[in-house]
């Protein structure tokens, strides 16, 4: 493992509680080791985030930026995602 350096972190009771019943269930051998799990999934969600701007939101900008026409207002975008989401309830009936 990499130098390890020390930091005191102040945590609310739930996320403090969270850690301990990790570690007491034999999950993680320290808090030490939940705390590093965490961050290496907060890292990886960072990074997946970072790769869907890169991929698909840039690409649906720059394809919105050479052709102007596939624009929608907002209220039609809006419109549109309510509708889908009524049929999607309406569907779990």
């Amino acid at each position: 493992m990499a130098n390890i350096e020390k930091r005191t972190i102040s945590l609310p009771g739930d996320q403090a509680a969270f850690i301990d019943a990790k570690v007491q269930a034999g999950e993680y051998a320290s808090a030490s080791e939940v705390i590093r799990a965490g961050l290496r999934a907060l890292r990886e969600r960072d990074k997946a985030v970072e790769r869907w701007l890169k991929g698909e939101v840039a690409a649906s900008y720059d394809a919105m930026k050479a052709d102007p026409a596939r624009r929608v207002s907002v209220d039609t975008a809006f419109a549109s995602v309510r509708d889908r989401h009524a049929a999607r309830v309406k569907a779990h009936k």
